[in-house]
């Protein structure tokens, strides 16, 4: 277990940092992000996959294909101003849409992909399962009402998860494409080592003086001990990083000027707390949501595609959740 833990790590480790490498030393001004967009995808039709397995397993009705189509639709949606660079033009200030306008745009695609999906299929495999039973029908419409279950369900389960897992990680775009040059690249890199710092910090800290259990029906194995370590490794972390990692990847790029920003938030003190205790908290809710999910379908872990990690959805489930956040405190000044 430990072996293919290591394994598993060394391997994602040593691609994620490959395609950092690329974007921060080869990415085309204004396009930033693209050399990550492989990597966004895996972790985003990965995360889509294992959340549609859990409700599988659990009794819930979700069309796998329509879902992970969707799903995959909102994340590239994300990179819709990027294209602009690669023509040689610039993505225009002034288009209505903005930039993050486009998710929305994703997420309404996506919706109306899998309702078009249950519309085709509307009525085929009731229509077949009665002429069996009672000759041809006419009219779709004249299915019997016990059969016609299932439609509604998949559009709402197929919906929530493409855009519970697609829109948190085209957020992920946006934040790399804050700022100038490597800016965004810095507040991606602190959001995803604050967020799994906390992982550690609440495992450690638990293992060795957790006694109260935090929510003992989801996770019996989280104590308010280790989330309370957690959060005070995910505020260090989150100093070291606004305090080193900042000059060291981003240099002499600005941060989005045109954003209206907090000034006492640019302080690395103000900011390290702020930034970190709120990624920390937001981020157990989104382990402790995927708890929810597991327990429903009754899995230990989301999947098994990663050896010694579970699924992809065991290593995103904070991040999806700590997207958000961390978009809106970069944007407001931390890190100046």
């Amino acid at each position: 277990m430990l072996k293919d833990r290591l394994r598993t790590s060394a391997i994602l480790i040593t691609i994620v940092s490959s395609l950092v490498y690329l974007d921060g030393n080869y990415s085309l001004a204004g396009a930033e992000g693209l050399w990550l967009l492989p990597l966004l995808l895996f972790f985003a039709v990965g995360t889509s996959h294992d959340a549609v397995t859990m409700l599988i397993k659990s009794g819930r009705s979700v069309d796998r294909l329509a879902t992970l189509v969707g799903t995959t639709l909102i994340t590239a949606t994300g990179y819709i101003p990027h294209l602009w660079p690669l023509t040689g033009d610039t993505y225009p200030t002034d288009c209505p849409v903005g930039r993050l306008g486009w998710i929305v745009i994703g997420s309404l695609l996506a919706t109306f992909l899998i309702i078009a999906t249950e519309m085709r299929r509307y009525g085929i495999e009731s229509n077949a399962a009665t002429d069996q039973d009672d000759g041809a029908i006419q009219d779709p419409g004249d299915v019997h009402p016990s059969r016609r279950q299932g439609a509604l369900e998949r559009i709402c389960n197929g919906s929530f998860i493409a855009i519970y897992v697609g829109v948190p990680l085209a957020l992920l775009v946006a934040l790399r494409s804050l700022g100038s040059g490597n800016w965004g690249l810095a507040a991606l890199l602190t959001t995803i080592a604050v967020t799994k710092s906390t992982d550690s910090g609440a495992y450690f800290t638990g293992k060795a003086i957790g006694k109260h259990k935090l929510i003992p029906r989801l996770s019996p194995g989280k104590t308010w001990e280790g989330s309370i370590g957690g959060t005070i490794t995910a505020i260090a972390v989150a100093y070291a990083c606004l305090t080193w990692l900042f000059p060291a990847v981003a240099g002499e790029a600005s941060p989005p000027l045109e954003t209206p920003s907090i000034a006492a938030l640019s302080s690395p003190w103000v900011g390290a707390v702020v930034l970190g205790a709120l990624l920390a908290v937001i981020g157990m809710l989104g382990d402790l949501a995927e708890s929810l999910v597991k327990r429903e379908g009754d899995a230990k872990d989301s999947g098994h595609l990663l050896p010694g990690l579970g699924g992809v959805w065991d290593v995103t489930d904070s991040l999806i959740m700590a997207a958000l956040p961390a978009f809106l405190c970069f944007s407001a000044g931390v890190a100046g």
